[in-house]
Formats: structure tokens, C-alpha cells, sequence
């Protein structure tokens, strides 16, 4: 019974666990998360039910699918997230496996030749042999492993949403990039067919002063305009080829292998009739840079109980088994069997408060990472209702302008009968389709934009991420196969 004391000591040592126990999260959005839904999700077209994580499938173009599913699989971007997820993995590995005993074979093979003691005596040899086991093993005595543990796993979760954070941010990179290449695609067309009409607009000018029925100043005037029309056409080239770089290298192509692919004018993709958002709680709960921010406070959290136990003792048990003799038949003569056991106490206990030093460190990084929570909370609920609230603008101000772009339309069918009656003249209805053409022009960029505005939503609820998979699952898109989905 005197024997098992020290034992039972040890065990309820043990079972003590220094530092606080992770209690969840701050509830510091309680408010908003109660809620029903957004305060700026009054559009009719959003609606409560849960988002879809591929929500650009929504947008239905095969092509911009294709796109996304390329750079989920191929960008660098994601093999780095994922290259920091395993190593995290690794360390929690190596946590575990560390709170195990460790042990070590080993054998040793000693002859030696020893010179004469006396000069006329001849000299002597000595043989050693030994095969041995050593063994080590530190008590958890405080919990300090246990807390590296739950430290390691908290950070390996950080890093599994930092990964899912950057699918998110890379789905809608892509879908941001496209759709702004569709649009400036669109308005080099419109560009280019304003700058038809004016000059036509200009030849008959000329014929008309030719005439005696024009002054001069009219075809200057008309010169101004055509000229300051094609220097706005030069930078849209520019912008076109920035996409078409950008697309490429996100997913992970370089810049111009997907020219041939994406050269051709496509429609801008809109969004779709009703658009899922779900409600503040979902997106606390979904949205990946809050998980990871909620994982760092996890780790920060299990860092105090690793600091604490630092500044208490340690016990490790070291302990060695052998057999030797002098010679190698002799090894495995079990009365030559060695033991040793040892026991040994370590506690730097005059540090001179260093241990509480790095204990308050670890506390004030804690609180760091409570603070960052907090605020990434109340970012992401901006994010969110800012993005709401300007896709349901966006949609009033695309309808707004599609019911210009008919007036203007019924304006030049008008105009066309008056011409043929002989009322107005040829440069009056190019001067009316121009407006026809500046109006089309206001609903396609409004188009562009509500798409953009979509996207932002979905990034800002946190859609996009999956669970990662292994990377020899997915297949790699080429650029042929892209070419022939435009097809």
C-alpha cells in the first residue's frame, strides 16, 4: 500500500489540466445573429433559404464553370493554402505522438589491444559486447502536453479555413475577372459602333458643306467628337488584355494561353431571379475567415495552459535495459540482464519570473485574438449588408436604365418614319442613334455591374469553399477544352 502511494499521486497529477478551458467564442453579435435575416436584404429578389456554395453556377455559363473549377484545382494560390494545411496536420501529429515514451536500441562492440604492463610481459586484450534498450518519458503532470495538443489542433482547424477563405477569394476573383472582360468586350462593340455612326455623321457633313448647306464649324465640331470617341476606345484594348492575363494566371495558366478561348464576345452573365442569402447566423457560422479567426482564439486560448505548465515541475522517467559480456555468445545470457530505472524532477523555480513573463504573453495574445474575432465578425456583417444593399440597388438602376434604352429605341424608329416622309434629315436619325447607342451602352455596363454586385454578396456570405480533396481526383481543364465548351 506504501508503494502505490507515490503511483496514485502521480495519476491524480495527472489529471490536472493548468490554464482555461476553451468556452466557445465571444458572443459578441448576439444581436445579429438572432435576426431572421439581413436588415439591407429588402430587395425582392433575395431571399432567406441557405446560399449554394457553387453559387456561380447560378450564373449560367458554362464557360465561367469551367473557369472556376480550373482555378480551384490549378492555382498556386490553393496549393499553398493546402501545403499549410498538411503541415499543421504534421504538427498535430507530432503533438500527439510526443506525449508517447520514446525508446532507442543500440549495441556496442568494444575490442582492445592493451600494451605490457611490464617491458618483458606481454600485452593484453579486452572484449565488451552489449545490446541495450534506452526509454524516456515525461509526465503530463499539469496538462501542459495535453494543451500543446488541443493548441496544435485548433491551429490545424485555423488552417483548414484559411484554405476554404481561399477558395472563396479565388472563385470570385475569377468570376470578377470574366465578368469584367465581358463588359469592356461589349463596350469596344458599342465603342466601335458610336464611332461608325459619327462618321458617317461626318461624311455627310462634308457633303452638305460641300453643298453650301454646312459651315465649317459643324464639321469641326463633328471632328472633335469622333476623334475624342476613338481616344476613349485605345485604353478598353488595354483592359481587355489585363483580363485576359488576370483569368489566366488564377487559374494557373500563364498570360495568354487563354486568348484564343476568351477573344470571342460572349454576353454578360446575369444573376439569377432569386438569389439564397440565408440569414447573420449562417454567416457567422460558414464564413471562413471567421472560423479561422475563431480557431486562433482556440489556439491563443490552449497557449496559456502550455505557458502555465512551464512554470511548474516536470518528472521524467529514464530507464535502460542491456545485456553485454566479453564475448558475443555471452549477449544473450539473461544472467548478465542490466536494469535501470530513473526518475528525474525539473523545475527551474528561481527564473526570476520569466515563466510568468512568457504566461502574460501568452494571455495578451489571447486577448489579441478575442479582439480580432470580434472585429471580424462585425466586418463580415458589414461586408454583407453593404453588398445587399447595393445589389438591390443595382437592380432598380439596371431597370431604370433598360426603360431608357426603349425609349430611346422607340425614338429612333419614330425618327426612321420621318426620314423616309421626307420631315428629317439622315444626320438627325445618326444623331438619335447615337443616343440609342449611349443608352445601350448605360444597360450594358449596369448589367456588368449587377453581376458584379452578385458576386460580391456570395463572397461576402463566404460561399465558394469545399472540403479539400486530394488533388490527383480533380482533372486538369486545358485550353482546348475550354475552347471547345465556348463552341
Amino acid at each position: 500500500m506504501t508503494r502505490s502511494l507515490p503511483l496514485f499521486a502521480l495519476l491524480l497529477l495527472g489529471a490536472c489540466t493548468v490554464g482555461p478551458n476553451y468556452a466557445g467564442p465571444p458572443a459578441t453579435v448576439s444581436d445579429a445573429s438572432g435576426r431572421s435575416g439581413f436588415v439591407r436584404a429588402t430587395d425582392a429578389a433575395l431571399t432567406p433559404a441557405p446560399g449554394l456554395a457553387r453559387w456561380w453556377e447560378g450564373l449560367n455559363d458554362p464557360l465561367l464553370t469551367r473557369l472556376v473549377d480550373d482555378a480551384l484545382t490549378q492555382s498556386p494560390t490553393i496549393d499553398l493554402a493546402t501545403a499549410r494545411l498538411r503541415e499543421a496536420q504534421a504538427r498535430l501529429t507530432q503533438q500527439r505522438i510526443g506525449q508517447l515514451p520514446s525508446a532507442s536500441a543500440n549495441g556496442t562492440a568494444i575490442v582492445a589491444e592493451l600494451p605490457p604492463i611490464q617491458p618483458d610481459a606481454g600485452g593484453t586484450s579486452a572484449s565488451f559486447y552489449n545490446l541495450g534498450i534506452n526509454a524516456s518519458w515525461e509526465a503530463d503532470l499539469f496538462g501542459g502536453g495535453r494543451r500543446t495538443v488541443e493548441q496544435a489542433r485548433a491551429t490545424a482547424g485555423a488552417r483548414q479555413a484559411d484554405l476554404a477563405d481561399a477558395q472563396v477569394s479565388l472563385s470570385a476573383a475569377v468570376a470578377q475577372a470574366y465578368v469584367a472582360l465581358r463588359d469592356v468586350q461589349a463596350r469596344i462593340g458599342l465603342s466601335d459602333a458610336n464611332t461608325r455612326l459619327q462618321q458617317r455623321q461626318l461624311d455627310l457633313t462634308r457633303q452638305r458643306f460641300a453643298a453650301g448647306t454646312a459651315s465649317r464649324l459643324a464639321i469641326e465640331r463633328l471632328q472633335t467628337q469622333l476623334e475624342n470617341t476613338q481616344a476613349d476606345a485605345i485604353p478598353l484594348a488595354a483592359q481587355r488584355d489585363e483580363y485576359l492575363n488576370q483569368l489566366a494566371v488564377l487559374t494557373g495558366r500563364t498570360p495568354g494561353t487563354l486568348d484564343a478561348t476568351l477573344t470571342q464576345p460572349a454576353p454578360v452573365p446575369l444573376p439569377p431571379q432569386r438569389v439564397a442569402v440565408g440569414d447573420p447566423a449562417a454567416l457567422i457560422a460558414r464564413r471562413p475567415d471567421i472560423r479561422a479567426a475563431e480557431r486562433q482564439l482556440a489556439a491563443g486560448t490552449a497557449a496559456i495552459g502550455v505557458s502555465k505548465a512551464r512554470e511548474l515541475p516536470g518528472i521524467r522517467f529514464l530507464g535502460l535495459l542491456g545485456l553485454g559480456g566479453t564475448s558475443p555468445e555471452k549477449i544473450l545470457d539473461l544472467g548478465n540482464l542490466a536494469a535501470l530505472a530513473v526518475p528525474s524532477l525539473n523545475w527551474s523555480f528561481l527564473d526570476f519570473g520569466r515563466a510568468k513573463a512568457a504566461t502574460r504573453v501568452s494571455e495578451a495574445q489571447r486577448d489579441q485574438a478575442d479582439a480580432t474575432y470580434r472585429r471580424t465578425v462585425l466586418d463580415a456583417l458589414q461586408d454583407a449588408e453593404t453588398a445587399l444593399s447595393r445589389f438591390g440597388n443595382r437592380r432598380q438602376q439596371l431597370g431604370q436604365l433598360v426603360q431608357v434604352e426603349a425609349t430611346a429605341a422607340r425614338a429612333a424608329a419614330l425618327n426612321r418614319q420621318r426620314v423616309a416622309a421626307g420631315t428629317a434629315t439622315l444626320i438627325d436619325q445618326l444623331d438619335i442613334e447615337r443616343q440609342q447607342v449611349s443608352a445601350a451602352s448605360a444597360v450594358a455596363q449596369a448589367r456588368a455591374g449587377l453581376t458584379q454586385s452578385y458576386i460580391a454578396v456570395n463572397k461576402a456570405l463566404g460561399l465558394g469553399w469545399t472540403d479539400p480533396v486530394s488533388a490527383d481526383a480533380a482533372p486538369r481543364t486545358t485550353a482546348a477544352d475550354l475552347s471547345r465548351s465556348a463552341r
